[in-house]
């Protein structure tokens, strides 16, 4: 990308704009006659799902304004057994089941039926003519039941990146499913949590006739604060250690370090600009060196101290890396790169002028760079937390309310 002044894009999407009726309003009554009934399951509400369930419940006065009777019917999860191991369970119901009384069911041996995702979404469509089901795991095994259940003509909402990167003959399976039924697939969340990266890509620009040159951008939230924190005089390895403190990294840093999920990332975005590349195909640079990358600690060790003690030996190569950069009025910043006109695509490390928009990055910011045939010399950017369970919460809610309104 070349070095210019970017177009900030600042947008606040509107799904639906509405007034919400007086309680002497005939529209009160009219709404509730006519409310568009939904069915929604929830699978895997975890720190994610158990955010979306609470947003959700706090916000059903706003769910009737809009016209919109919708009703969590069914709720899938992992439970022990009898002999302690994890199954698949859920519950179903023709009636709203709370988070409180999801999670007082899962305490309870004698309540819910064995998991099964196909019948759970049959269940679904039993309750109501329209079903919505959210995946708010990062499973193989749930991922492969997209295509079936888009195939039925239940919606997915999901920020799993599993399909969407995964198998390509997985993927054009759930596109030829969507084609047939008219099922939805909501996979905004997958790239930018709560940004609007994926809606601006097809909606503002491809489905506008725009020609896409390249995307680039800062993908994941760890690995922007590690490069917006380390500075000269810094330790890489200190940064790391940092990083682990505030909670940004996993249990073994090793899987935010490799760029595998910014992979997954600018292969969806690749997808969607027509390249069918897999995600083994693209190059990543790794910022784990070469002998800690099957590397085991010992016996006893918390495995994310012992790696950044490890990693600590390789500081020099990341000191002097930054060192240049800074000598040349520069900044280091790891980024996804779809090169849409020559079909290319990339996740490395890149130095950038201190005047390019990827440099004022905050915190644990996500930016993603358009460079298009109407958006030049100047690209179109789009800023903000692309991480976090409320943020992706709000994406994966809102996902789901622009498929309420046009299912």
């Amino acid at each position: 990308m070349p070095h210019i002044t970017p177009l900030l894009l600042w947008i606040a999407t509107l799904t639906h704009a509405f007034v919400p009726p007086t309680v002497h309003s005939p529209r009160t009554n009219l709404l509730a006659l006519s409310a568009k009934k939904i069915a929604v399951g929830i699978v895997g509400p975890g720190l994610v799902g158990g955010e979306l369930m609470s947003q959700m419940e706090a916000t059903t006065s706003l769910l009737e304004s809009q016209g919109l009777d919708v009703k969590v019917a069914a709720i899938s999860e992992l439970k022990p057994g009898a002999d302690g191991k994890l199954e698949s369970w859920m519950i179903c119901s023709d009636k709203t089941v709370t988070k409180t009384a999801f999670q007082e069911a899962l305490k309870d041996p004698k309540a819910g039926q064995p998991g099964d995702f196909s019948e759970m979404a049959d269940h679904l469509l039993s309750v109501a003519d329209h079903a919505v089901i959210f995946d708010t795991t990062a499973s193989e095994i749930v991922s492969n039941m997209y295509a079936g259940w888009l195939g039925k003509g239940v919606h997915v909402v999901t920020p799993n990146k599993k399909v969407g990167s995964g198998d390509l003959v997985r993927w054009k399976e759930c596109i030829s499913a969507m084609e047939t039924t008219g099922a939805q697939w909501g996979d905004e969340t997958t790239v930018g949590a709560g940004l609007p990266i994926l809606n601006i890509l097809r909606t503002d620009l491809l489905a506008t006739g725009d020609t896409v040159e390249s995307i680039e951008g800062i993908f994941s939230g760890t690995l922007s604060f590690i490069f917006n924190t380390f500075e000269p005089g810094m330790k890489f390895s200190d940064v790391i250690a940092d990083a682990k403190e505030k909670g940004f990294t996993e249990p073994d840093p090793r899987d935010d370090l490799a760029g595998t999920d910014v992979a997954r990332k600018v292969t969806i975005l690749a997808r969607q600009c027509g390249i069918d590349i897999a995600l083994e195909d693209v190059p990543v640079e790794s910022l784990v060196p070469e002998p800690l990358q099957k590397w085991s600690p010992k016996e006893g060790q918390v495995l994310a101290d012992a790696f950044i003690s490890e990693m600590a030996a390789f500081d020099d190569d990341k000191t002097a890396l930054l060192a240049d950069a800074d000598a040349a009025g520069e900044v280091l910043r790891y980024v996804g790169v779809v090169d849409v006109t020559n079909q290319k695509v990339s996740v490395e490390l890149r130095k950038y002028p201190k005047s390019h928009p990827f440099a004022g990055t905050q915190w644990a910011d996500n930016i993603c760079a358009f460079n298009t045939e109407r958006y030049t010399p100047q690209p179109l950017v789009v800023q903000g937390p692309g991480a976090g369970a409320a943020v992706t919460a709000a994406g994966i809610y809102a996902d789901f309310l622009k498929i309420a309104a046009s299912c």
